[in-house]
This record gives C-alpha cells, sequence and structure tokens, in this order.
C-alpha cells in the first residue's frame, strides 16, 4: 500500500472524475446538441454546415475549402522563422513516422506443411469506397484530420495527424481546421500544406467533423477521422463512430510529473502550467518524494499564474483539477503513476531513465529536464494521433 500525502488534492478529488466545465446548472447537453447538428448536416448537407459556421464560429467564407492562391497568401503572410520552424519540426516526425512505419513489417508463416498464415499491413486507401450520391465506384479512400485552434493555433496536431498519414501511405487527406477570432490561421494552413494534406478546409467544430463523416455537396465523404478536439469534436466522433472509423474517445490532456529532492520547482511547475493551459479541464498531477519540492513547486505555480497570460484557463484547470502528492519512495511515485496511466508523464529525478525500466501506463513519458512534455509534442510529435 502506497504511503501519500496530499499538499493539494482536485476540487472533485472523491467524485467519480467527470469535468467542471461550468457553474452548476449551466453545463450544456452536449451529447443533444451535437446529435442535432449531425442530423441537419445529413439532411441539408451544406446549407446546414454554412449555418451551424456562422452560429459557431461567426465564419461564413465564400467557400470554406481554401484554394491554391489562398493556401500560397498563408503561407506568405506567415514569418520567416515559423515556416523554418515548420520543416524543422516535420523533419523530426517523418523521420520518426518513417522508423515506426518501417518497424511494422508484412510476413508469412508456414506454421504446417501446407497451412499459411501471414500479416499484410495495407494503407486505408488501398481498401476504401469513395460514396457518390448516385452510384458505387470503387476509389480512393478518404482519411481526414481534424486540426483544432479554436483558441490557439495548434500546429502541432498537422504534423502528428496529416504527415503520419501520408508516411503511412494514404492516399489522400482532407484537413479542416476552425478560424481564429474571424480570420484563416495562417501558420496551421501552412503546417497542414508541408505535412501533405491534399485538400484544405478552414472549418471547425462538430459541423467540420460531420461534414467529413457524412459528406455533403461538397466535402467528400470520408472513412477515418483523425485529431483532437473540444467535448464537442469528441462526442461527434464518438456518434459518427462505426458510421466513418475514428482514432480514439479524446479527453482532455493531461500531465504527470514525477520528481525526487533534486528537481527545480520551478520547472516542474512551468511543465505542469504548460499543459494545464489547454483548457479548463486538465488534470495536472506532481509525485514527488520531496514535500519541500512538493511546497516550492505549489507556490511556483501560484507565482507563474500571476503573469502568465493563459492564466484564467491553466488556472481553472490547475486549482479544479490538479494535485501535489508526497511519497516516501520513487518506487511508490512510479507505482502511484502508474495508476493514474496519465497521457503524459514527465520524470524530474536524477536518473530518470530507471522510469522506463519501472513504468508501465503512460501514454508518452519524457525523461529528464530537457525532455519537457511541449518538445515531444509540439517539436517530436511523438503522441501522433494517426497513421
Amino acid at each position: 500500500m502506497i504511503n501519500k500525502k496530499y499538499l493539494k488534492t482536485r476540487l472533485d478529488h472523491h467524485s467519480s472524475g467527470t469535468a467542471v466545465t461550468g457553474t452548476a446548472g449551466s453545463t450544456p447537453d452536449v451529447p443533444a446538441i451535437v446529435k442535432d447538428v449531425i442530423d441537419t448536416i445529413r439532411k441539408d448537407g451544406d446549407i446546414a454546415v454554412r449555418k451551424y459556421s456562422e452560429i459557431f464560429d461567426k465564419w461564413s467564407p465564400r467557400a470554406f475549402r481554401l484554394s491554391k492562391a489562398e493556401i500560397d497568401d498563408a503561407i506568405a503572410a506567415c514569418p520567416k522563422q515559423t515556416i523554418e520552424d515548420i520543416k524543422e519540426v516535420q523533419r523530426n516526425v517523418r523521420a520518426f513516422a518513417e522508423a515506426q512505419r518501417k518497424s511494422i513489417t508484412d510476413f508469412e508463416l508456414e506454421i504446417r506443411p501446407g497451412v499459411h498464415l501471414g500479416q499484410k499491413n495495407i494503407p486505408i486507401s488501398a481498401v476504401g469506397w469513395q460514396v457518390l450520391p448516385y452510384f458505387l465506384p470503387r476509389a480512393k479512400a478518404y482519411h481526414s484530420s481534424y486540426i483544432p485552434g479554436g483558441r490557439y493555433p495548434l500546429l502541432a496536431s498537422a504534423h502528428m495527424t496529416i504527415l503520419t498519414a501520408k508516411v503511412a501511405g494514404v492516399q489522400t487527406v482532407v484537413g479542416c481546421t476552425p478560424p481564429i477570432l474571424g480570420k484563416i490561421p495562417n501558420a496551421t494552413v501552412a503546417a497542414m500544406y508541408y505535412a501533405g494534406a491534399n485538400e484544405i478546409w478552414v472549418l471547425g467544430g462538430v459541423q467540420a467533423v460531420a461534414a467529413m463523416a457524412c459528406g455533403t455537396e461538397t466535402m467528400p465523404k470520408v472513412h477515418f477521422i483523425a485529431g483532437p478536439g473540444n467535448a464537442f469534436v469528441a462526442e461527434a466522433k464518438r456518434q459518427l463512430f462505426g458510421e466513418v472509423g475514428i482514432d480514439l474517445f479524446a479527453g482532455p490532456t493531461e500531465v504527470l510529473v514525477v520528481a525526487d529532492e533534486h528537481a527545480d520547482p520551478f520547472t516542474v511547475a512551468t511543465d505542469l502550467l504548460s499543459q494545464a493551459e489547454h483548457g479548463p479541464d486538465t488534470p495536472a498531477v506532481l509525485i514527488t518524494t520531496s514535500e519541500k519540492v512538493g511546497t516550492e513547486s505549489i507556490k511556483m505555480v501560484d507565482k507563474l499564474l500571476e503573469i502568465l497570460p493563459t492564466a484564467a484557463l491553466a488556472g481553472t484547470s490547475w486549482k479544479t483539477f490538479g494535485e501535489a502528492i508526497v511519497v516516501r519512495t520513487l518506487d511508490e511515485a512510479f507505482e502511484l503513476a502508474d495508476e493514474y496511466a496519465s497521457e503524459h508523464v514527465q520524470i524530474l529525478t536524477q536518473h530518470p531513465r530507471e522510469a522506463l525500466d519501472k513504468m508501465h501506463n503512460y501514454g508518452a513519458l519524457f525523461l529528464g529536464e530537457k525532455t519537457c512534455v511541449s518538445y515531444g509534442d509540439k517539436a517530436s510529435s511523438l503522441l501522433a494521433y494517426s497513421g
């Protein structure tokens, strides 16, 4: 049994873990709203897509799909450094994705005389159908990627979903991303283009997911949807699963830091908040063997929240879902971290590679002070959503 002491507990620590998204009585009926949008788009097609884009995003351009000229203009509007950064990151992602693909091999085995069993990996485009309104020819399958960005441009999602799909051999990738404050998100468009998207649409939310899954007069019906999003996007993918393939049922992003007495409280606090700022319902957990590090890290979080431009979101997540726990030994810390099984686990200890042998349950493991979650997700995209 793990002997643990809570320096800070989440507000709903003893509840079922349901995300707190608003004040009592104000939480929207997400499934009902999403179902209504999907049903309407299924019935009315492009007219409904435009209607919901106007309602939710105040966005009604001449066409949601960008022309080559519009893509070129978006790229030209990006600072030179941004384009260089996109290309550098995508070189990293492509190299790792290609190595992953090579590790997935075809083989055939004669397990008994005359009895042959085999494994063959086939990209989606080799087995899918393009569904048209009047006939069903055998054609290319479409993979789609949803690139979120209602609050901030999330370029890494383009690397994670579009680039990896192209490395896997998918022929046609349709990318959708929402506008930001009524404008085309230039940097995100650039990332989607360089990742290899065949079509780029500035269209967000449930209306984008429903259009891709159901198909409309202008949007091709896809056979697989990948990419993160808010609660409404996640619910849309859940409701459409079966009609279309999806990557996973994603919830809020998570971060867990394991720290010993050698950890720097400023680094701990920074790395907790770098994920907490993703949204108002992000669990951010510290497990440490040092009460001093735990206490100082909490104080540092409070100081950073006084100056961060993302303090409103990060502070909400930290207040509601943040935890700081002291345990006696690193073995107990690893055991407790395995119970959480967080998406991102960062190891800030004197010998971080010890966790590689002792931990088992995590989405991605970041070993040492120089391997923060932001580097892994945004500069290497090790949490690839598809491929």
